[in-house]
């Protein structure tokens, strides 16, 4: 699949709100396409030179696009994750065995509703480092294509740029990542494995913007850039820094859908 199609498709499956975010693909290969033109179109190097200017400050203007949203959806989920930890307790020290007001039936309805915002949780920022993946992707494409065009030089400082950039770190989401999945092996460690698909697969079944279901799309993605390239490049991605869940494992082996 072209990388103009997956795009579109990502950005449907993404959540509502992020759909804005993600790289102007298809505006950035139509004025490759017009600078690549010249010099039938351009009467001069000074106008080229304006044409390629405004190539540059819109590739910036991404830059500074996808920072902004990175950040931003970075610090609510270190904000979240806290969160998610002192609803645990409070629900342990509360209804727990050796809570104050211990309710077995309490207990077992209120961390059913934590299991399943975890899982969301968990789903949100996996979709956010698929964010990262896709749009440095796409970036890396657009520039490939400018300098194959127009015999320009722009790639490789704008990819030595952009691996500077707080989008394309993902470090601290990985590790909250496997942070959720270890909180949800240890508050959980009752339930068996066949119940977890069974849960999982109830979830992409579910109309509309599912988080697991978007999830699932962007770990299928993630897999598909990665196998695009088999060899190391200045302009690969680091590996997949993500751990193996077995509620995403077990979906992403039995998922009857062809997402990509």
């Amino acid at each position: 699949m072209k990388f103009g199609k997956r795009l579109k498709q990502q950005i449907q499956e993404t959540l509502p709100g992020w759909r804005d975010k993600f790289l102007s693909y298809k505006e950035l290969k139509k004025l490759v396409r017009l600078i690549s033109a010249a010099p039938t179109l351009f009467n001069s190097s000074l106008e080229f030179g304006k044409a390629e200017a405004e190539f540059v400050y819109l590739v910036n203007n991404e830059i500074e696009k996808f920072n902004a949203f990175f950040m931003e959806q970075e610090e609510d989920f270190i904000i979240g994750h806290k969160e998610l930890q002192q609803r645990i307790k409070r629900v342990v020290d509360e209804w727990g065995s050796n809570g104050r007001q211990p309710s077995e039936t309490d207990y077992k309805e209120e961390m059913g509703k934590i299991r399943k915002d975890i899982v969301d949780f968990h789903g949100e920022m996996v979709l956010l480092v698929n964010y990262s993946n896709v749009n440095y992707t796409g970036l890396a494409k657009i520039l490939k294509k400018y300098d194959k065009r127009t015999g320009g030089l722009l790639r490789l400082p704008f990819i030595q740029k952009v691996l500077e950039q707080p989008f394309f770190t993902t470090d601290l989401i990985s590790k909250l990542v496997k942070e959720c999945e270890s909180i949800i092996d240890a508050v959980f460690p009752a339930e068996e494995e066949a119940e977890r698909a069974k849960e999982a697969k109830e979830a992409i079944t579910v109309a509309g913007e599912g988080i697991f279901r978007n999830t699932v799309a962007a770990l299928l993605t993630m897999q598909e850039i990665r196998r695009g390239s088999s060899t190391e490049s200045p302009f690969s991605l680091p590996p997949l820094n993500l751990p193996d869940s077995d509620l995403i494992q077990s979906v992403l082996r039995n998922y009857p859908i062809p997402i990509l």
